[in-house]
C-alpha cells in the first residue's frame, strides 16, 4: 500500500509517515537525536547534509496548531513556524519557530510545549547533595556535573552552594531505569571512567561511544546512551517492503551479515527467526527510486542484485554482495551502490522518485543544418562545426566554456564574432549531479556583455568559463566533468571523489595540505591523493608561440638541482612541472600558468561585485610593475585596473 502524504500544520509542505531510523535534528523541536516512526518531507529544499530529509517526530508532527499549556493559563498559544529569533520562556534556547500568545508575546518551543513546565527550584535532585535553582542567564559554557557537556544553550540549574551547573533534563537523571531493550535486569547510572576497563562503553543499541555518561547492565555487560534511555528504539518494526514479516529487535552485540544491504553488523539487528533474516535498523524503509549525485541516471532499490560485470559500489567503492540486495541502474546495468550507502554517504537529494515522472533532458544546442547548430549560450547566432583540425591557432584563442586554448581541436565557431567552443564543451549537459553536493547543477554561461570570474567551490581557481550551478556554489566544467573510477595518466590506479576537512591528505603534486586540499581526489589502492587544481593542470602548454611546447611532468626522484627558468629559483622535483623535452628546461607551475590562466586573455572582467580588470597577456618585451607587491609580473597574464589610475595586479593573492 502506497504511503498517504498528509498535510500538517507543523510544515510548509506535505509529510509522509516513516518508520525510518535516522539520527537528525527534529524540525519541529529542534532536538537531535533518533527518531522512529515520524514523518518526513519529500521536498529537496527541506534536505541537507546535516539534517536529513525534513524530519519530525511522531509527536512534533502531528502538533496541533493552538494549544493551551500551564505555563500560560491566560491564553491560548498558536504555533508559529517563523517567529524570529527569540528565546523560549521556559528552557531558554533561542528559536525560530514555537508557541506564541498573540497578546503577550509569550514563546516556548515545541519541546517545551509537550512537558510541563520545570520548576523555578528543585529541594532534592538526583544527582546532587544540594538543592538547585533554574537561572535564567544566558548559557555559561560550563560543563553540565552530570554528562560532563558543555552548557551552550538554555537555562541552566545551578546549586548556589557549590556552583556547580547542569542541564536542564540532567539535574533530574534517574539513578536507575528498567528499560525496554534489557527488560531482565536494571539499568544503572555510570560515568565512563568509573567503569572496569573491559565493561562496555559503546551503546549495544545506536554503537555510540560515550565519553562521559551511560546506563549500564553489569551482569550482562549492556549498555546503552543517554539518548537511546529517553527515546528507545521499538521492539518490534512492521515494513512489508523490508521484509514480509514483523522484524524484532536484538538488542545484544552480535556478528551478522545485513540481508538487505549485504554488509557487515555488530550489534542490535532487528530480525525475523521464522526466515533467519537480520537487517541493520538503517536498512529498514529504504527509498525505493532516487537519484544521488555520484550517477547520471536515476537508481532503483532490489532486494537481489544478482550478477553483473561489476560489483563496486559507485558511492564508497567496496565490494556489493551479489546475493543481497542494492541499488541498481535501468540505463548502465553495471552500475550498483550498497543500500545503506545513499543515505550515510549524504549523496542523496532526500527526495524518493517512486511514481514522479522523469525529467525531460534539455539539450545544449539545436541542430539548424549540416555542422550547425545553435547553443544555449549564443543563441544569437549560428556555430559552424570546424573538424579537419588543418587550421592552428594561438595560445590567446580560447574556448568561452572550459577557456582553454583551442589549438587545432574540434570546434563550434561563430564567423560573426569568434565566439568558439571546444565540440565536447558544446555538449556539455545543461544539467548535472557532481559529487560535490547532493544536489543538481545546472550549466550557465557568463554574460556576453558583462563578464563577471568566480572561484571554483572545487579547485579555487578563478575562472570565467561557464559554470555549473547550485545556490550559492559554482563549479567551473573543468571540475565539473570530472568523473569517477577513471584512469587518468597520472596514476596506475582509478581515482575516486574524497572530502574529508578533519583528514586532509596531502597533494602529491604540491604536496599542500589545507583549503586546496578538502576537495581531494583518492586512491582505494595505495596512499595516492591529489587536490582538484592539480587534477586540471594543463597536460601541454604552449609557453611562448615561437617554442616547443611544455609537458607536465608528475614529479621524479631527486637527482641533482633544478632550476626554473622563469623566476631563476630551484624547483623542487618531486613536485610536479613543467619542461621541454626538446631544451630540456624545467619550470615551477605556477610561474607557467599564474593566477590568470583561466580569465578570458583581452577582456574585461568583472570579480566579485566591486572589481573590474582586464586580463592582459604578459607578452611585452618590459613586464610591469605589481601595485600591491611591487614586484614584476611573471605570469604569461596580468590584471590592468583603472579606478582612476592604471595599476597592474600579478597574482589572485595581490588582488
Amino acid at each position: 500500500m502506497e504511503v498517504t502524504a498528509l498535510e500538517l500544520p507543523i510544515h510548509k509542505h506535505p509529510l509522509y509517515p516513516s518508520t525510518r531510523f535516522l539520527y537528525a535534528r527534529c524540525e519541529g523541536c529542534r532536538v537531535r537525536g533518533h527518531i522512529y516512526g515520524g514523518y518526513r518531507c519529500n521536498d529537496s529544499g527541506c534536505y541537507n547534509n546535516a539534517n536529513p530529509g525534513g524530519s519530525f517526530h511522531k509527536e512534533c508532527g502531528e502538533s496541533p496548531s493552538e494549544i493551551n499549556h500551564p505555563s500560560h493559563p491566560e491564553h491560548p498559544l498558536t504555533f508559529n513556524a517563523k517567529t524570529g529569533y527569540k528565546r523560549c520562556h521556559l528552557c531558554g534556547r533561542l528559536i525560530r519557530s514555537g508557541y506564541c500568545c498573540a497578546i503577550c508575546h509569550f514563546v516556548i518551543d515545541m519541546a517545551c510545549a509537550q512537558k510541563p513546565p520545570p520548576p523555578p527550584a528543585i529541594e532534592h535532585p538526583m544527582f546532587h547533595e544540594h538543592s538547585v535553582v533554574r537561572t535564567k542567564e544566558a548559557p555559561l559554557m560550563d560543563p553540565c556535573k552530570i554528562c560532563k557537556c558543555l552548557i551552550d544553550e538554555g537555562y541552566p540549574y545551578e546549586c548556589l552552594t557549590c556552583k556547580d551547573v547542569f542541564h536542564l533534563d540532567c539535574v533530574n537523571q534517574s539513578r536507575e531505569v528498567n528499560h525496554s531493550s534489557h527488560s531482565s535486569h536494571i539499568l544503572e547510572f555510570f560515568t565512563s571512567e568509573s567503569l572496569p576497563e573491559n565493561a562496555e562503553k559503546t551503546c549495544i543499541l545506536c554503537g555510540e561511544e560515550s565519553e562521559n555518561v551511560l546506563y549500564h547492565c553489569s551482569k550482562c555487560n549492556f549498555s546503552i546512551c543517554i539518548d537511546c534511555k529517553r527515546n528507545p528504539p521499538p521492539l518490534t518494526v512492521q515494513h512489508t517492503k523490508t521484509h514480509r514479516h514483523t522484524l524484532s529487535l536484538l538488542a545484544r552485540r552480535v556478528s551478522f551479515t545485513c540481508n538487505v544491504c549485504g554488509m557487515q553488523g555488530d550489534r542490535s539487528p532487528y530480525s525475523c527467526i521464522q526466515c533467519s533474516f537480520l537487517v541493520h535498523r538503517d536498512c529498514i524503509d529504504l527509498p525505493r527510486v532516487i537519484n544521488i549525485n555520484r550517477h547520471d541516471h536515476r537508481i532503483s532499490l532490489t532486494d537481489h542484485i544478482g550478477r553483473r560485470g561489476n560489483l563496486k559500489c559507485g558511492v564508497c567503492h567496496q565490494s556489493v554482495n551479489q546475493y543481497c540486495g542494492g541499488y541498481t541502474c535501468s540505463t548502465c546495468p553495471d552500475f550498483v551502490v550498497h543500500s545503506s550507502c545513499p543515505t550515510k554517504h549524504r549523496v542523496w537529494d532526500g527526495v524518493e522518485l517512486q511514481g514522479i515522472p522523469e525529467e525531460e533532458v534539455i539539450p545544449p544546442f539545436k541542430v539548424v543544418g549540416d555542422n550547425l547548430i545553435q547553443h544555449f549560450s549564443h543563441e544569437n547566432h549560428i556555430l559552424r562545426l570546424e573538424s579537419d583540425g588543418t587550421s592552428t591557432r594561438d595560445e590567446k584563442t580560447r574556448c568561452e566554456a572550459c577557456v582553454s586554448p583551442v589549438y587545432s581541436d574540434p570546434v563550434y565557431s561563430c564567423e560573426q564574432c569568434g565566439f568558439i567552443l571546444h565540440k565536447t564543451c558544446a555538449n556539455l549537459p545543461r544539467k548535472k549531479r557532481l559529487p560535490f553536493r547532493n544536489i543538481q547543477f545546472k550549466l550557465y554561461a557568463p554574460d556576453m556583455d558583462s563578464y563577471e570570474a568566480f572561484e571554483c567551490y572545487a579547485c579555487k581557481t578563478m575562472f570565467s568559463g561557464f559554470r555549473y550551478k547550485a545556490y550559492r556554489i559554482s563549479i567551473d566544467v573543468r571540475c565539473g566533468t570530472f568523473s569517477e573510477l577513471e584512469s587518468y595518466d597520472f596514476h596506475d590506479h582509478p581515482a575516486v571523489y574524497y572530502n574529508d576537512k578533519k583528514a586532509s591528505p596531502r597533494c602529491r603534486a604540491c604536496h599542500q595540505r589545507g583549503e586546496m586540499s578538502q576537495h581531494m581526489l583518492s586512491c582505494n589502492d595505495c596512499d595516492f591523493a591529489l587536490d582538484f587544481r592539480c587534477f586540471n593542470l594543463p597536460r601541454v602548454v604552449k609557453h611562448k608561440d615561437d617554442e616547443p611546447p611544455l609537458s607536465l611532468c608528475y614529479g621524479e626522484d631527486p637527482n641533482g638541482k633544478y632550476w626554473c627558468d622563469i623566476c631563476e629559483g630551484e624547483t623542487n622535483p618531486k613536485d610536479w612541472f613543467y619542461t621541454c623535452s626538446h631544451s630540456g628546461v624545467t619550470l615551477h607551475v605556477q610561474c607557467v600558468l599564474g593566477d590568470f590562466s583561466f580569465l578570458m586573455p583581452r577582456r574585461m572582467i568583472k570579480y566579485r561585485r566591486y572589481c573590474k580588470f582586464e586580463v592582459v597577456p604578459n607578452d611585452h618585451c618590459s613586464r610591469p610593475f605589481c601595485a600591491c607587491c611591487q614586484s614584476r609580473c611573471i605570469g604569461p597574464f596580468f590584471l590592468k585596473i583603472s579606478n582612476p589610475e592604471i595599476i597592474y595586479i600579478c597574482s589572485e593573492g595581490c588582488l
